[in-house]
């Protein structure tokens, strides 16, 4: 289910965004960028619709992924 960024109170969007920006693996390429400049990043991908937020009822966990992950394939 796609939770819309909008419904999220701002406090809660924001530690979303910093739990997901901190986990191990997430790749922002080869210059170092600080936590605020990633969380800005992540949000305005959630702003342009590049990302979304996604809650999976079977693992009761929530994730923010590419909105092209969720495209359909023919």
């Amino acid at each position: 289910m796609i939770i819309p960024y909008t419904e999220l109170a701002e406090n809660t969007l924001n530690n979303l965004i910093e739990h997901f920006v901190l986990r191990e693996g997430t790749d922002y390429g080869e210059q170092e960028t600080g936590l605020a400049d990633k969380v800005r990043q992540v949000k305005q991908q959630l702003k342009q619709g590049e990302a979304v937020i996604v809650y999976s009822e079977l693992h009761d966990s929530i994730n923010i992924v590419p909105a092209t992950q969720l495209a359909h394939k023919p």
